[in-house]
């Protein structure tokens, strides 16, 4: 696994790609969502940041760069918080329920790979870092929308809060 993380640390400062903001992580597309192929994005999740509670029929793949994270997965005893470090990888599979969230004080900078369909929805949800971002309320509605249209689950602010997290998503 090392030698991936040395053949892709050039892309924790990436430069190729749009740069989008997806409600505070960013993602920045390696690869072009087009099917049948995976897609690979490069998403850093900021100090502080948060990815909440939710499920979707996409696998997702992610390698660490850089940094530290926490992961939220299912595990014989419930849901649990794994530390996730530079150099590991993360899988995440269909259908599973899981967030992330960034304890640490410097981002977490990974490697992503999912589906193109994935790929596709981030694109649609997310904003350019370089245009000024929609009000919250209506980027967060947007959000909404567009996951039930792609069929993803989101937890609910209260099922949220018993793990740890807090973001007002509608369900």
């Amino acid at each position: 696994m090392t030698g991936i993380i040395r053949q892709y640390a050039d892309l924790a400062d990436a430069t190729v790609g749009e740069v989008l903001d997806v409600l505070g992580p960013t993602i920045q597309f390696i690869s072009e969502p087009e099917d049948p192929w995976p897609c690979l994005m490069r998403g850093v999740i900021p100090p502080g940041g948060i990815v909440p509670l939710h499920s979707h029929r996409d696998q997702e793949t992610f390698i660490l760069l850089s940094g530290a994270m926490e992961g939220l997965r299912d595990t014989r005893d419930g849901p649990g918080w794994v530390t996730i470090r530079a150099g590991e990888v993360f899988h995440v599979p269909s259908t599973a329920r899981h967030a992330f969230r960034n304890l640490s004080a410097g981002p977490a900078v990974s490697i992503v790979a999912t589906t193109a369909t994935l790929g596709r929805f981030l694109r649609e949800i997310g904003t350019p870092v370089r245009e000024e971002a929609p009000p919250l309320p209506e980027r967060i509605a947007h959000f909404a929308r567009t996951a039930a249209r792609y069929g993803y689950w989101n937890a609910t602010p209260e099922e949220n809060a018993q793990v740890g997290l807090s973001l007002p998503i509608p369900a």
